[in-house]
Formats: structure tokens, sequence, C-alpha cells
């Protein structure tokens, strides 16, 4: 049987709750063999700029530079440009870091020159010293647009801008169906060990990624080996509008609504302590259901968890 630093890891991954369980297997992992597919309908162009804000905060939370009480953007950051801009009557209701700006001029003058995301992405992350790949689901823009009883809106718009108070009627990605998966994508998804869904909004961080052509194909083709961490614990998400997005669209807000979405293509869904009595009706799903602590405040806790889904 192999060590937790002989594994290799593929792991499915949004922003802030994603980024937690990836901090646990970068620490008990070999750090080389871990693989981030990470969402990028989140993305958005202001100033000119293109923003990848899931990339960064996996990207910044493996390099330790990440605000851990905010959960994005640099330690201890400044927001200087984004006052002067607001003095020009600039968008600024969407925080950008003085640092931060830095990488988002570094990957859009990128893309000017013609690379792709895929490029960008490894760019940054080696310049910060990250040691594992981390990859975009695919290199074409498919923004999450929400469908509201206020009319469409870019999901930064509804999730930041309006705090996530518009009632969701439905949720696209725009150009999705002529996307393709990056460079490596479904080679991490074929090679791995072990691939981990990560406790990510189930709509609007692993959604996109699966709505990307031959992504959900890939992982139905190593299901067996697809372990999935569920980011609703006792009806309630986490981090961000999970649970009400999901009650929203009608679907259940629990830990088996969640595993319904995913159990076409997933062997393993791990629910907290707190949801053991809907274990029977996961197991009905021709799922097994693992009972971990899900629950990632201490970065000891984050390590627990990684271990004992590698032992899985």
């Amino acid at each position: 049987m192999k060590t937790a630093k002989q594994i290799s890891i593929t792991a499915l991954a949004g922003g802030v709750g994603a980024s937690k369980l990836l901090l646990g297997l970068y620490d008990v992992a070999d750090p080389a063999k871990l693989t981030a597919i990470v969402n990028t309908g989140d993305d958005i162009v202001l100033h000119g700029l293109r923003i990848s804000p899931d990339l960064d905060i996996v990207t910044y939370t493996l390099a330790g530079v990440i605000d851990s009480a905010k959960g994005w953007g640099f330690r201890g950051e400044t927001f200087h440009t984004l006052k002067r801009l607001a003095v020009f009557g600039r968008v600024n209701w969407f925080n950008l870091g003085d640092r931060d700006l830095a990488t988002h001029i570094h990957r859009s003058a990128l893309l000017a020159e013609g690379l792709t995301l895929t490029f960008a992405a490894e760019s940054i992350r080696t310049a910060l010293g990250v040691k594992s790949p981390i990859l975009p689901m695919c290199d074409q823009p498919v923004p999450t647009i929400i469908d509201s009883d206020e009319g469409a809106l870019h999901f930064q718009e509804y999730l930041v801008k309006r705090r996530a108070e518009p009632v969701v009627r439905g949720i696209r990605f725009d150009g999705v169906e002529t996307a393709s998966p990056a460079p490596g994508v479904l080679e991490a998804i074929r090679d791995a060990d072990r691939i981990v869904i990560c406790p990510s909004n189930p709509l609007i961080s692993i959604g996109p990624i699966l709505a990307v052509p031959g992504i959900r194909e890939a992982l139905r083709a190593r299901r067996e080996n697809v372990i999935a961490v569920c980011p609703i614990v006792g009806g309630k998400s986490l981090k961000g509008p999970s649970d009400k997005m999901l009650a929203q669209l009608g679907y259940e807000s629990s830990a088996q609504g969640v595993a319904e979405l995913y159990a076409d293509f997933t062997g393993t869904f791990v629910i907290d302590p707190a949801d053991q009595a809907q274990a029977r009706a996961i197991e009905s799903l021709n799922m097994k259901a693992a009972i971990l602590p899900t629950v990632m405040t201490t970065r000891a806790e984050k390590r627990k968890l990684a271990q004992r889904l590698l032992s899985l």
C-alpha cells in the first residue's frame, strides 16, 4: 500500500473552502504529486484586467501568503490603488489589493501576448514557489451567469456586489459548450491514485468544472477512485451561499442533496458526523458514505482530514 507521500492526487477545487483541504493535502502528501483543477467560471474582467479569484485563492493559500482571516488576497494587503480608481468613478465594489493587482496585470499581459490561462497560472504559481501544478478547468472564458429575480448577473455581481441577495432562478456557464479541458486536466484525472472533490459550492464552484465537455465523463471512468467531501454540514454551508442557492433552485440543502448531484461520478462521499443519519440514504445512491470531521478551522484539522482521506 502506498504511503501518503507516494499517492498521486488530483483535486477539483473552487476557492476558499477548497483551499483549506488543499493546504492539508499539500502538507501531508508530496506536493509535486498534488494537482489542483480549479474553477474559472468566477473569472471577471475589471479595469481591463482578467481577474481569476479561485485560481488566486488556491495559489496564494499554497504559497503561504493568503490573508487567512478573509480567505482571499494577500496578508497585510493595502488598497490605495482601488481608492484612487474610485476617485475617477471606476468600479470599486470588487476588492483588489495593491499587491494582488500585480498578479492580475501579469496574467492580463500574458493573455494579451496570446498565451493561455494555463500558461499564466503556471507562471504565477512557480513565481510564488508553489510546488503543486495548478490548472484552470479550461483556457476559454466561461463566465458563470446567475439568472435571478433581478435579471442576469455575473456571479461576482451576485455574490460580491449584491451580497447574494437576489433570488436565484437558474445558473449557466456562457460558452461552456465550445470550451475544452485545459492541457493536462484529463490526464490528471486519468492518472491519479485519488481524485478528491473539495468541499466547494456544488453549483458554482464544482458545477462549472463538471460542465466543461469531457471532464464529467473522465470522472465517471474513475468513479471508484473519486472521493467527494460535502460542503454542507447540518444543512448549512460552511462558507458562502451554497445552502441558499441549493434551496432556491429546488435541491435539498443537505449532505444527501449534494450526494445526489455527485452520484454518477463519485464512489465515496464524505460527510461530517453531524450528518451521519443520512449515511444510509447516501449509500442507497451506490456510494460509500465515510463519516469524518469535515469542519477545518486549524491547520492541524486540515492535515488530519487530508490524511484520513488518503487512507480511505
